[in-house]
Parts: C-alpha cells; structure tokens; sequence
C-alpha cells in the first residue's frame, strides 16, 4: 500500500509524457523520429462556429439606465386600524405571551409573509406597524434625473427611491401620472449626471423583431431577458387607448414601468402587463409603445398632466353587415352611437348614425385608432371631421373641447311601459310604440334569430332603422323595403339599452 502513491505518479508522468508527443506531432505533422517510424499526425480539425448576434452590447449600453423603483405607502398602524391580528376581537390578547398563534403572527404578518422590520418599528406587543413597499422598474430618459415608470407601480404611494444597476439610491418625487395610460414621471434630484436613453420610432417595429427586457422580477434588481415582438396593436381593456406591442420577453411582477428595447438600445415599449393564469411568465406581456409614451412623458414633464382632445361621442366598430347596410365599401371607421348633449361633436352636427373616416386628412381604421387621434390633439383645436352620412362623404369641422372630469350624461327616461305588442314575426322580434313616442320597446325575441344571435333583448328599445326615425312598426316596414329596393343586404337598428346606444345591422331578407 505505500508504493501505490508512487506507483500512481510514475504512471501519471508516462501519461503525460506520451499525451505531449501526440501534441507536439499533430502540431507540426512530423512523423519519423530516432530509430523508426512513427505515425504521422494531421493537424486537428478545427472549425470556427459562426458569430451568431447576441445582446451583451446593447444590454452593457443600456443597463445603467435602468433602475429599480420602491415605493413606500402611508398606513396606520394595525392598532390604529383595528385590525390587528391580537385584537380582542380575533381573541388573541387572551392568549398567553407563549402562545404558539400569538408566536406566528407575531413573527409573520396576516398574510403570511415574514415580517423583518427591525424591532424598532413594531408596536409595544411586537406586532409590525405596516408600511408596505411596492417594487416596479423604470428607466431615465434625462441626464438630470427624469425617468419612466406605470402609474401602478407609484399610484398612493407616499415616498420613492430609485436604486440604480450599481446599487446606489436616490430619493425621487413625482412630477406627475396618467392613470389612463399607465405611465408616471419621477424625478431625482442628485449632484450626478445620469446614464439615459431614449425612445425608438415604434412605426418600424415590426412583428418578429427582437427585443430586450430589462427590470426588476420579484425585487432581484436588474434582470434581462430577451424575445420578439409577437404581436401589434393589442387591445387588453386596460383603457380607451390600448395599442400594446406583445413581446415574449420573460416578464413578471416587477418588471412593470421597465423597457424593452431593441437591438440598437432605443425603447420600443414600456413593460405594462402579463397574461398569466398562474400569476408567472407564459411568455405573453404587453408594452406601451414609444410613440403612445413619448407623447405622454413629454406632457408630464411640462405640466404634471395630460390634456387631451374631446369630441363627445360614443364610437362602436364598423361590421361587414353595417357598413353593408349603409353602403360603404370597407368594414373601416367609428360607428357614432350617439353624440353627447353637451359635447363638440354635436355642436358641430354630428349625428348618431354617422361613421367618422377621418380626422384632418387621416384615415380612421377603428374606434381605437380615432380615440388615440382625438386624444393626441390639444383641446380647444379645430379639426376636420370626414363622417360618412347618407350614403356619401361629408365633411364637418369641429372645435375638440377637453375631457371633461366625470362621466354625466343625461338622457331620457326609457322605461315607461309599453301599449299593445306587435309581432315582426320576419325579424323575430316584438314590439311595441314606447309611451313617449320616441321608438319601439322590444317585449319578445324569437332565440333563434339574428336579432337574438347580435345580442338585442327584451327591454332594448328601437330609435331608428336606417338613420329614419321609427315611432311604430309601420316605420320599421318602410325601412326595410326601402333598403331591399337600394339593394341592401342588411338594415342597420339603432338600440338604446340604459342609457346607451348602439346599432345592430340585421339581414333584409328576414325583413
């Protein structure tokens, strides 16, 4: 057993003596040496494997930029509240102080996080006194200290600190949010000149192009993760502006008001939302794109708000059977439900019924896109207004007032009770002259009709049928045969339904 070391070494150095001649004679290809011939070595084949992109330069370039925000709420202490999980009313101030519950909740909170404030900052039994902190991304877009983040990340918080990629923080003050875009400007004011970047032109963002996340997951600082762009212009319901880029970037909590960028560092989107059933990252998020930020950021930082434009109408999509009914050649445009008693557009004489087209030369494709051309205007403008009406184009000039702060709307009251039922029996529907004389109150629908399968209902009252005002069934017969004449395939309903308007286009050959 004591020569086995020995004997391992000698074994070792003849290894590595035979290994080095290989080495050299495949280096230089020699293969006759003293006293014989050995075999000759070719050069090791070696092949170069293509440079394919990576994202080190762009990520080395942009990450001093981003930073990691915290933000800190104002919240009585639980004892003030009432609340406290050692009240008298959950009964734990009966327990004893060794009381395994009274041990738990004294060391984790209600909902089972652990609490580690200091001792310093709990309550004279032990309990925490709650100051929750909620964490997000952001990024500066100024060397002075101005930087990006979501209006959820800021919203009722009461102080911010700003920890940059080299882990030094800043105390910073909001200049200013809006809820309706998710976006929200901070401001640092520091002795220091700040890395920043700035917003790319999302116009030539194209589905497919790669991008970069960068933020702040679950609080880890800052973390990049990196996909496509796999979608334009998604509408989530998050707000009257939606227009996200979907990426399949790794996105999840925290990395909300952090940027996506691409490939030459510039800010194609802000990191707003998940779809997740589990709550983590199934490679669908959505970004506010640079142009919808951009112009929002800059109101912001101006004024601490955002002034936008005001038309004062209520907008529904263009269907094939509606702009079938009312002879357009394109599904494209803003149905006009209604106009506002007290709104431009009414002002003005635009009517419901009308399908507005364009606004100052530009085409409107949908109710999104004329709500973010509206919106983008400064109150107060005057603006050219195509509408289609009456089968032709028109145009209409409309001075755009501002937002106004509530949602009042008055209307007429709808729900008087209706005389005796009449059956439209083509259509599938019954009805009857509302007291007032304003239009047809449906009492009945036929379940298996195309009146039943887009939506209309018992209640639902008829205002009109083709832009014709109808007061009986009579008016609703004229209608349709006047359309079947022109060659219609459909009749477009005016419905009112709680206060709210829209239309619904029915076949003419059920008429």
């Amino acid at each position: 057993m004591s020569n086995a070391p020995t004997s391992l070494s000698r074994s070792r150095k003849r290894f590595m003596a035979a290994a080095a001649s290989i080495a050299l004679a495949g280096a230089i290809g020699i293969g006759a040496v003293a006293g014989g011939t050995a075999p000759v070595f070719a050069e090791a084949v070696r092949v170069e494997a293509p440079q394919a992109p990576g994202f080190a330069d762009v990520v080395s370039q942009v990450s001093p930029a981003v930073v990691s925000v915290q933000v800190k709420a104002k919240i009585a202490p639980a004892s003030d509240r009432g609340d406290s999980p050692f009240s008298d009313q959950q009964g734990f101030d009966n327990l004893p102080d060794n009381h395994p519950l009274k041990r738990f909740f004294r060391q984790f909170g209600e909902d089972g996080t652990q609490n580690r404030a200091p001792r310093s900052n709990r309550g004279d039994r032990g309990q925490m006194k709650p100051r929750p902190v909620a964490q997000g991304s952001g990024f500066f877009i100024s060397e002075d200290g101005y930087l990006v983040t979501n209006n959820h990340v800021v919203e009722d918080g009461s102080a911010y600190t700003v920890v940059t990629d080299d882990g030094k923080e800043y105390d910073a003050k909001l200049i200013g949010t809006d809820p309706r875009t998710d976006l929200a400007v901070l401001k640092v004011e520091a002795d220091a000149k700040f890395t920043y970047v700035g917003f790319a032109d999302d116009a030539k963002v194209r589905v497919g192009d790669w991008v970069v996340a960068v933020g702040n997951p679950f609080g880890l600082g800052g973390t990049v993760t990196a996909g496509i762009v796999s979608a334009r212009g998604r509408d989530i319901g998050a707000g009257p502006y939606d227009d996200f880029l979907q990426i399949d970037a790794a996105v999840n909590r925290g990395n909300s008001g952090g940027p996506a960028f691409n490939l030459n560092g510039e800010v194609v989107g802000i990191n707003t939302a998940i779809f997740s059933p589990s709550g983590g990252n199934v490679g669908i998020a959505f970004a506010i794109p640079a142009s919808t930020a951009k112009q929002v950021v800059q109101d912001l930082m101006k004024s601490g708000s955002v002034q936008r434009g005001w038309l004062g109408v209520e907008i529904q999509p263009v269907t094939s059977d509606i702009a079938e009914s009312l002879g357009l050649k394109s599904e494209k445009g803003a149905l006009v439900a209604s106009a506002q008693d007290t709104g431009p557009a009414k002002k003005a004489g635009i009517v419901a019924g009308d399908i507005i087209t364009g606004v100052d030369g530009q085409d409107v494709a949908s109710p999104k896109e004329l709500s973010r051309l509206i919106a983008g205007i400064t109150p107060g403008k005057s603006v050219d207004i195509t509408v289609w009406r009456n089968g032709k184009a028109e145009t209409v000039k409309v001075g755009l007032g501002e937002i106004p702060g509530g949602d009042k709307q008055a209307s007429a009251d709808q729900s008087a009770e209706p005389g005796e039922p009449t059956s439209l029996a083509d259509l599938g529907l019954t009805v009857t002259p509302s007291e007032d004389g304003k239009g047809l109150v449906v009492t009945d629908v036929d379940p298996s009709s195309d009146a039943a399968d887009r939506g209309i209902q018992a209640g639902d009252v008829i205002t009109s049928v083709n832009s014709v005002e109808v007061k009986g069934p009579a008016d609703v017969s004229a209608a349709i045969e006047q359309a079947a004449k022109a060659g219609r395939k459909a009749v477009l309903f005016q419905i009112s339904r709680e206060d709210t308007n829209r239309f619904v286009a029915l076949p003419v050959g059920q008429g």
